[in-house]
């Protein structure tokens, strides 16, 4: 999308690297975003867009790790439930058989 200038010519957008972001918004930490913007010529409201993005991303990579670590220890605790499950079938065949034979231990 480009939008045009009052002299007709149309503005030039110019995408940053994450990395120059990244800077920026430290910059901005450190001095307030207008100090910031001034210093660098951006416009205010692109730093706290880039801002907004940085904290939602660091919101995203925090609800998987956490849903990374549910999954790991959900999956530990179905493998002990087998195991369980498989020991309890052992024994219940075990004692089914005792039964048959009529004898009990």
């Amino acid at each position: 999308m480009s939008t045009t200038k009052p002299s007709g010519k149309k503005a030039t957008h110019i995408r940053h690297s994450q990395e120059y972001k990244v800077e920026a918004l430290k910059l901005a930490a450190d001095w307030g975003i207008a100090k910031a913007a001034k210093q660098l010529g951006l416009h205010e409201s692109q730093l706290y867009a880039w801002r907004k993005d940085s904290e939602h991303a660091k919101t995203v990579s925090e609800r998987e790790a956490t849903l990374a670590a549910e999954n790991v220890r959900l999956k530990r605790q179905l493998a002990q439930q087998a195991e369980e499950l498989s020991i309890l079938k052992n024994a219940a065949t075990y004692f089914a058989q005792q039964l048959k034979r009529g004898t009990t231990t």
